[in-house]
């Protein structure tokens, strides 16, 4: 099938490569039975993108179509090309993963935090979820150079190492900082990552959006409305997740909410939340890219220099905690390594046990498969209440993997 409109009730373009028609028939599907408003999938196989498929609309609001170039924000998918950064960080023999975290970024070293070591911060296991407790007042306090001082001073809410629980949001800030202690040249995560990952793949993912990129060129999320629209939606959650939302008091809610509401989906439209370095959060690119810089990892990065070390550990199986595989924030079973989302049999069981990546809130997922040799990256503008396998996402991975 060549470059040309496909059938279904909203604009849809693209290419699959032949075999791979069911992805796209699952893709239409989302726009026509699973409410689908604007949204791009694309797939690599051993190199060759066979899938790279958008459609819809990119602004709710004023209708425009979605067009080849359309970027837009992946929220904690973000997370997984930061991941990406650090292990590029750990291949060039800045640090090594069992190194304690002080042992390169000194006023870390404080309030019971001096022995978590790199494996454990990026883990999820260093008991430095919440966020409530920080001085947040405004969008540019989410920005790496203005909270990392408040991070250092944190006390851990457990014992490091005894337990994870997901980092929602602070993880993309340890992780900078991390980079900017061990590299060389002092770089932030939003630089190393542009000039190790982005530039020598010719891709378009940025951490930060640059001044030079135009707003019109960036979808706009539509997230969730209105009490009736959250209620709802909120189904598709778990009890325990649910419940601990609804307490303020609960860990889940301490990690994930903040307390001005600053996180707010549309907040995310606005130039000042795109534009700052926020790691969790506000990746921003082309979702050809997304998948063609995983398709990288997964072929062994070696355009990357990555070296057979750092991609063994990429590959290798999460290990449980003494609490299992319970996540103390997200009240389900989760697996972490090195900062990505692993799959997990009693969890997310994407893909082989070899990938690595990590899933966005409202459905958006980009991994690397390096078993298959495979690249995947969906993103969209409709908010999905999931915190992981939106059925929009699962059912284009699973139509993939059936075609292969």
């Amino acid at each position: 099938m060549g470059k040309r409109t496909l059938k279904s009730k909203s604009p849809i373009n693209g290419y699959v490569k032949s075999g791979f028609e069911k992805v796209k028939n699952e893709f239409v599907k989302n726009f026509d039975e699973r409410g689908e408003l604007g949204a791009a999938c694309s797939i690599y196989l051993k190199g060759e993108k066979v899938v790279d498929l958008w459609g819809g609309v990119k602004d709710h609001q004023t209708k425009e179509p979605w067009d080849k170039d359309t970027m837009v924000t992946v929220f904690s998918s973000t997370k997984g090309f930061s991941a990406l950064a650090v292990a590029i960080a750990h291949s060039k023999g800045y640090f090594d993963y069992d190194d304690k975290v002080s042992t390169y970024w000194k006023e870390f070293g404080q309030n019971g935090k001096e022995n978590i070591t790199i494996r454990q911060l990026l883990n999820h296991q260093a008991g430095l979820s919440t966020i409530k407790d920080l001085p947040i007042y405004k969008i540019s306090d989410f920005d790496t150079s203005n909270i990392i001082g408040e991070l250092e001073k944190k006390k851990p809410i457990w014992e490091p190492g005894s337990k994870h629980g997901y980092h929602c949001w602070t993880i993309g800030w340890l992780m900078s900082e991390l980079i900017k202690k061990t590299d060389p040249h002092n770089r932030s995560l939003k630089d190393f990552f542009r000039e190790e990952v982005a530039e020598p793949l010719e891709a378009e993912f940025y951490i930060g959006l640059p001044e030079h990129i135009d707003d019109a060129r960036v979808a706009n999320i539509k997230g969730i409305s209105s009490v009736l629209d959250l209620f709802k939606n909120f189904r598709t959650f778990p009890k325990s997740l649910l419940f601990a939302f609804m307490n303020p008091k609960s860990l889940t809610s301490k990690s994930m909410v903040d307390s001005k509401n600053l996180l707010a989906h549309s907040n995310f439209n606005t130039r000042e939340m795109r534009q700052i370095e926020f790691p969790s959060g506000n990746g921003i690119g082309l979702v050809r890219d997304m998948a063609k810089i995983y398709s990288e990892f997964a072929n062994g990065a070696i355009n990357l220099k990555l070296e057979p070390n750092t991609l063994e550990e990429l590959k290798k199986s999460p290990e449980p905690t003494k609490n299992g595989f319970q996540d103390a924030v997200q009240t389900v079973e989760t697996a972490f390594h090195i900062g990505f989302f692993k799959p997990l049999e009693t969890g997310s069981n994407y893909g082989c046990s070899q990938c690595f990546g990590h899933p966005g809130a409202g459905g958006s997922f980009c991994f690397a498969d390096p078993e298959n040799k495979v690249g995947f990256a969906y993103a969209m503008t409709k908010v999905g209440m999931y915190m992981f396998d939106d059925p929009r996402e699962v059912a284009l991975r699973n139509a993939f993997y059936e075609c292969l």
